[in-house]
């Protein structure tokens, strides 16, 4: 949707008075495309991309059911809600259109308050979907960025969140919350990126005050996030802060213990040491998984929740394809 224009719509009816009926009820508020025919209609929604599309049923050569089919079939169109505007109101006609991916109908006669308050409504979801999948983005790009400036390919993002979200489902998760830890977790060491170069990047061992400063990356990252006004940013919130925490309260950056430590912190936490064990990097080789699998069960009840311990290894044929999918190209 345009933010700089009124949004746009395409109109499809193989009669004129039917057009002319959708233009004085929506002109002035709306961008009109017009179309008489199905090849119209999907030539103007490759390249107008409209927002919205009020589409008729009965038309000559091609339906609305066959228009509506094309449409979903392309990744360039396939987005985009489509509302019947139709005398074929039955219970099969319905079940049809909402099969093939419409998203509402709406009866002729048309009343023009009805087909106002559907397509504000339908503009409405689809503005909430932009801005989800906008931030999403960001939080992605974001979490990425963190990973470049501290020496890594990126698809160490990849692979962790993805391990968690695995995780999640196993430990009884809905899909939801699973999908939003999936796209929380790239922002767990976000906190890196006000580090220090020197810190960060540094090939020895870290003096004491050198890892206090490191551990700051824990806080620096629940301050760039901030207040959260969404159960995904806080949750990627949770993780930020609380990843480094441990089981047994001897992790940072508050020493929290046990259950009292988010989930999805506790989650992220196998997944974010599984995948920095069994990678390789410039600086160090990869663990093989045996060792760091091993790794992971002398640390159950120790760093790691003890019940995610055993969900980790009920998932491990899982995690390891993923660990195949998203391999890290070799170093030379």
């Amino acid at each position: 949707m345009r933010l700089d224009d009124k949004p746009t719509l395409l109109v499809v009816d193989d009669e004129p008075a039917n057009l002319q009926v959708l233009k004085n009820i929506l002109a002035g508020t709306y961008r009109l495309l017009f179309a008489k025919d199905g090849q119209r209609a999907l030539a103007l929604a490759a390249t107008e991309e409209p927002d919205l599309i009020l589409l008729d049923v009965m038309m000559p050569d091609q339906s609305g059911y066959d228009v509506c089919r094309e449409l979903k079939l392309k990744e360039s169109t396939r987005h985009i809600p489509v509302i019947f505007v139709t005398a074929l109101t039955g219970e099969n006609e319905e079940a049809l259109g909402f099969e093939l991916g419409a998203v509402d109908y709406i009866p002729k006669p048309v009343r023009p308050a009805i087909v106002r308050a559907r397509v504000k409504t339908h503009l409405s979801l689809v503005r909430v979907d932009e801005l989800k999948s906008t931030r999403l983005s960001i939080v992605q790009r974001l979490g990425r960025a963190a990973e470049y400036r501290d020496n890594e390919t990126g698809l160490h993002v990849i692979r962790m969140s993805r391990y968690a979200q695995i995780l999640a489902l196993a430990a009884g998760f809905s899909e939801h919350q699973a999908e939003e830890i999936l796209h929380a977790a790239p922002m767990h060491d976000i906190g890196k990126i006000g580090i220090p170069d020197a810190i960060l990047q540094k090939p020895g061992k870290l003096t004491p005050d050198e890892w206090q400063v490191m551990q700051r990356h824990t806080e620096i990252g629940a301050e760039i996030i901030g207040t959260p006004d969404s159960s995904l940013m806080r949750i990627a919130k949770d993780i930020a802060l609380y990843h480094h925490e441990r089981w047994d309260g001897s992790g940072y950056p508050t020493g929290l213990t046990g259950n009292a430590i988010p989930v999805a912190a506790r989650i992220v936490a196998i997944a974010d040491v599984f995948d920095a064990l069994t990678s390789e990097r410039p600086y160090k080789s990869a663990w093989p998984v045996e060792q760091a699998t091993q790794l992971i069960r002398e640390e159950s009840g120790k760093h790691f929740d003890p019940n995610l311990v055993e969900v980790f290894f009920q998932c491990l044929p899982k995690l390891l394809e993923v660990k195949e999918q998203w391999r890290e190209p070799e170093f030379a």
